[in-house]
């Protein structure tokens, strides 16, 4: 049995070691440094010339930047991220926080907290620093401390489940079938309304997860008035709540606008706040603070006795009128929470002061597998049951304290319970990928329960050879450290890689019709893909359907046609973190209709995981020599 004390007090000093290389891999990149080093660094983008501004959801300032790239350089700035734009003007530095709403690649928009653009940014050099966030993890270690504490009641129970000190407790089954779902996603279904305290659905890649978990919230919505949907990313609470959405749920999503898509705008609690019948009179409450105070605060030439009393007056009604529209916004908010069947947000978004005081019977959790246990119990310190979702199969939470990970810390309570207990329902049938594609990662991962639905056959895209691994042994594609970032390339195996994709591009009649993903490992052979790809001079329609990124980048996403570009090649035989199996899984289990894997077999196979893909490969008639396409 795991005593929960010595559990959480583990997890909290694996959270402070893990805060503290964050914050140091930061600092490393930032402090003390000068600006072209932190351009370098990818931490600061300068100089910025300013373009337009805009009032976004919920009257925040959105400000629009233009900039250079740097030639083979990509900063980290990310929507959703913090930032902190600067500017040095008479001697002087500016700066504003906001966040990052909106990245292009000569373009950058950041949502201010605010309703009005700074003074400064007129005649000034303007730049923009990446900020370190420190509120999740106050978020999360807030959470451990409670949970040292907690000796009773309903999270005290549900602390015993998850550690697996006590089983689960479920009703009989009631064998409620939906005809759009299948056999298993009905067993699965189920088992989680039968659930009392925790409900485990497996989903492997393509098996239709989302349309289970969106399925069972409308079920239990039946008898339940409201409850929380979860999930690690602001991307995958968007995807459940467009889903939820298309199926007329009504749903509330929690968070800075700056974090949500375009097309996710129209739920977010800001956006239904102006909606709200009584939106007009917060707005005309607030218009008229704001007159009181500017003339409360206007300089007069000739200042007397009346005059300061005046003064004194405008103000003072300025203030109430402020303290009338926070009771005013409050009743609204208040409104909205309570007749919204679904309220959704990240898992540390469960804490948002507007819920700080509820508790919901029941919380979904999608994507568990990804998820830190400390961010976990967020929500779950709200929850009377639990409905998690995910494969522990895929990617794991990101861990960057090799410390931390070597301790447990990227350890999920979603694997945990699947390991403790015989509770879980794993998704069979798959919608995404060719039964070719497929037959590996089914048979090395999922003990080869998988089966392919009828709609896989039907597909009009068809290739003679759904899968294939070309080997670079021997041709002399060797890879590169990049010293600066320490990141891995492989010059060579990106051209042969992109030259791959311009033949199957060359050979569709409609190319322009498919989606298609480049995959590989590292940022450095990531960018300089993109660098090859930009050289082909594709038109824009086509450029569009051609991603590339690393394989963190497309979890969860699918593409017609996936070209992975392993990387690695040296006479040492080291892979690095590919040797991380369930990463190799995520990027083999992206593509519909055609995956090709590029590498060096003399490398990889060193590794058991490589040395059985290539031999099922070979064994399939889908192996082939890159030297066969350089003669």
């Amino acid at each position: 049995m795991t005593d929960s004390h010595q559990h959480f007090s583990q997890l909290l000093e694996l959270l402070k070691i893990e805060r503290q290389e964050d914050r140091d891999q930061y600092e490393t990149k930032i402090r003390n440094k000068s600006i072209d080093q932190r351009k370098s660094d990818g931490v600061t983008c300068y100089p910025l010339h300013f373009k337009s501004f805009k009032l976004g959801i919920g009257d925040h300032c959105i400000l629009t930047f233009g900039y250079v790239p740097m030639k083979g350089r990509r900063h980290l700035f990310q929507v959703g991220v913090s930032a902190s734009l600067f500017a040095n003007k008479d001697q002087k530095t500016h700066s504003c926080h906001g966040i990052i709403s909106k990245v292009k690649t000569d373009e950058i928009d950041i949502m201010l907290g605010r309703n009005k653009a700074p003074e400064w940014l007129d005649k000034a050099k303007i730049g923009l620093d990446l900020l370190f966030d420190e509120a999740t993890y106050d978020q999360m270690e807030k959470v451990l401390v409670d949970l040292l504490e907690t000796k009773q009641g309903r999270t005290a129970e549900m602390i015993q489940y998850t550690l697996g000190n006590k089983s689960p407790r479920f009703e009989v089954l009631q064998g409620i079938t939906y005809p759009d779902l299948n056999a298993s996603q009905n067993e699965a279904l189920n088992q989680v309304n039968a659930a009392k305290d925790i409900g485990l659905i497996h989903g492997p890649p393509g098996t239709g997860k989302t349309t289970t978990l969106v399925t069972s919230i409308r079920d239990v919505l039946q008898i339940e008035k409201q409850v929380l949907v979860c999930a690690p990313s602001n991307s995958a609470v968007d995807l459940i709540v467009e889903k939820l959405h298309q199926k007329q749920v009504s749903v509330t999503r929690l968070g800075h606008p700056a974090r949500v898509i375009e097309e996710i705008e129209k739920h977010t609690l800001d956006a239904q706040i102006i909606e709200h019948p009584l939106f007009k009179k917060l707005k005309k409450i607030r218009k008229k603070a704001d007159e009181l105070r500017r003339l409360g605060k206007q300089y007069q030439r000739s200042f007397g006795r009346v005059e300061a009393q005046g003064r004194k007056l405008m103000l003072h009604e300025a203030r109430l009128l402020k303290a009338e529209g926070r009771i005013l916004e409050d009743q609204m908010v208040e409104d909205i929470l309570n007749t919204v069947s679904v309220i959704a947000c990240t898992l540390v978004g469960a804490n948002n002061k507007r819920i700080a005081d509820k508790r919901f019977k029941t919380v979904f959790i999608d994507e568990s597998s990804q998820v830190l246990e400390p961010a976990a119990w967020i929500a779950l310190s709200k929850a009377d049951r639990v409905i998690m979702a995910g494969d522990h199969l895929q990617l794991a939470p990101t861990v960057k304290s090799k410390e931390a990970l070597a301790k447990g810390f990227g350890n999920t309570i979603f694997e945990r319970c699947i390991n403790a207990y015989d509770i879980d329902v794993m998704l069979t049938q798959q919608y995404r990928m060719h039964p070719e594609i497929m037959a590996f990662s089914n048979q090395y991962f999922y003990q080869g329960l998988l089966i392919s639905d009828q709609s896989i056959f039907d597909r009009p895209l068809k290739f003679e050879r759904s899968t294939v691994f070309i080997d670079t042994a021997g041709c002399g594609y060797e890879e590169t450290l990049n010293k600066e970032t320490l990141s891995t390339f492989n010059r060579d195996e990106a051209n042969f890689t992109i030259n791959r994709l311009k033949e199957i591009v060359t050979s569709l009649d409609q190319p322009e019709d498919y989606s298609y993903a480049i995959i590989a490992p590292y940022k450095a052979q990531v960018e300089l893909l993109k660098h090859f790809l930009s050289e082909l001079k594709y038109p824009p329609v086509l450029l569009k359907r051609i991603s590339i990124n690393s394989v963190d980048a497309f979890q969860g996403q699918e593409r017609d046609i996936v070209l992975i570009s392993l990387t690695r090649s040296n006479t040492q035989g080291v892979i690095g973190f590919l040797s991380e199996e369930k990463r190799l899984n995520v990027a083999m289990t992206r593509a519909k209709c055609k995956l090709l894997l590029i590498g060096d077999s003399t490398t990889l196979s060193r590794y058991s995981f490589f040395d059985k893909l290539i031999q099922h490969y070979e064994s399939r008639g889908h192996y082939r020599s890159a030297f066969e396409f350089l003669y």
